[in-house]
């Protein structure tokens, strides 16, 4: 699929989509508690969908009502498939090993697209002490796990990904872990073991931590065999592509955000301020608006999905805009460190990449091109908003990769106003 943008311009109100770091952690939680929980706002992106494939896998039903919530009924991990299938999220994976490993069956985890290619080491070093016997891919999928995980004092590197640390949280808890320690060294994105602490939390474990490097679990008793409600909070992640077109081509106003929410995209409201945007942060909304634009300085260590949305917003300010944290990109669904200087370049921007910083050269003129998402949602995404106020069209090839995350992007862009089109491949006559 392709679609090509032309300049435009944006106003009116969007609802962001829901999240799906929210979703798939709620997923995971209603699993392991032994009950029926309602799912409100429940995400629909390829990740959630692979979320929901994986707990059925695991042996929970579901099921949505007429209201569209989702219900979702477990007695715990009670696998009813021998292979797991988490498709091309490394959330998915990385939560949800783990929590295949309370099962003492014998199970295979597999993976597609760029996922065959992230490391999983991990859990190899892991899980072994852990009482789970793990063979890997030298360190890739297919992953053959058999437990039961058995909880114990650990010690784990924190620097590739929080999301290993989010699968031991919930598992650690779900197998009733007490006075047992995870210590963790150089923990990378804090606001996601922030978020995955919350959802613990509602859920009814409670775990505790010592300024993110010790992580205490506290026996409790999980109210079983009652229904719970939660409610998917609305997604940083994807807002932020919406709010970086706002302060491009708006105004435009976005609702259904949680301005206190712990999810470590919401920093892009502190680079949007520094950008010099017009911006307004209120309970239920945010209104944003252009002004002229100038370049920032930015740390994305803990946040790196950030980087594609704001360079789109940095290729727009005045000057050389400064975003910190380019050795989390590596082992996204591209190299997005790289991908993001080739694609960009297209597009007529100069990125530089300094050890661990990334230098936009804005203000300079966004020109038309033809651009490739590189199979990646949030550069389809980045590029998207940046011709928004091209000189000329841009056309994305592969854009449908937006399916991992936000299946709703275009039609928002275009409910908002883009001047927008989608060609489809022809699907040969058989």
């Amino acid at each position: 699929m392709q679609v090509t943008i032309q300049p435009s311009v944006i106003q009116g109100t969007i609802r962001a989509a829901a999240g799906k770091s929210s979703m798939q952690r709620a997923c995971a939680a209603a699993l392991l508690r032994k009950g029926n929980t309602r799912i409100v706002n429940p995400g629909k992106s390829n990740d959630d969908l692979a979320a929901l494939d994986v707990i059925q896998k695991l042996g929970a039903r579901i099921q949505y009502d007429d209201q569209g919530d989702l219900l979702i009924e477990s007695a715990g991990v009670q696998p009813m498939d021998k292979t797991i299938n988490c498709g091309e999220s490394g959330l998915g994976i990385r939560m949800f090993t783990p929590i295949v490993a309370l099962s003492p069956e014998a199970l295979v985890i597999h993976g597609t697209g760029s996922l065959v290619n992230r490391p999983m080491h991990f859990f190899d070093e892991i899980l072994p002490q852990l009482g789970v016997r793990i063979q890997s891919n030298e360190g890739k999928v297919p992953l053959q796990i058999q437990g039961p995980l058995r909880p114990a004092n650990i010690e784990v590197d924190g620097s590739l990904s929080s999301q290993f640390l989010t699968g031991l949280l919930m598992s650690f808890a779900a197998a009733g872990a007490d006075n047992v320690t995870i210590t963790v060294k150089e923990l990378k994105s804090k606001p996601y073991i922030d978020l995955t602490l919350k959802v613990l939390a509602d859920f009814g474990w409670k775990v505790t931590h010592d300024q993110y490097e010790q992580f205490h679990f506290h026996a409790t008793t999980v109210a079983d065999h009652t229904t719970m409600t939660y409610a998917v909070e609305g997604d940083w992640s994807g807002a932020a592509f919406l709010l970086v077109a706002g302060a491009i081509a708006g105004g435009i106003t976005v609702t259904g955000l949680d301005v206190f929410s712990t999810q470590a995209d919401k920093a892009i409201l502190q680079a949007l301020m520094d950008c010099g945007c017009s911006l307004s942060v209120q309970e239920k909304q945010i209104e944003i608006a252009p002004l002229p634009l100038k370049a920032f300085h930015f740390n994305a260590t803990d946040c790196p999905d950030l980087f594609p949305p704001l360079v789109a917003l940095a290729a727009y300010c005045e000057g050389t805009t400064v975003i910190e944290g380019v050795s989390r990109l590596s082992h996204k669904e591209s190299d997005r460190g790289l991908t993001l200087q080739q694609e960009f370049a297209k597009l007529g921007i100069e990125i530089v990449l300094q050890n661990d910083l990334m230098l936009v050269k804005g203000g300079t003129g966004v020109k038309g091109a033809r651009v490739h998402s590189r199979h990646d949602h949030r550069i389809a995404m980045a590029c998207a908003v940046a011709a928004l106020k091209a000189e000329t069209a841009v056309t994305i090839e592969d854009a449908d990769a937006i399916n991992k995350s936000y299946p709703d992007f275009y039609d928002h862009l275009k409910k908002l106003g883009a001047d927008l089109s989608i060609d489809l491949p022809l699907t040969p006559n058989t």
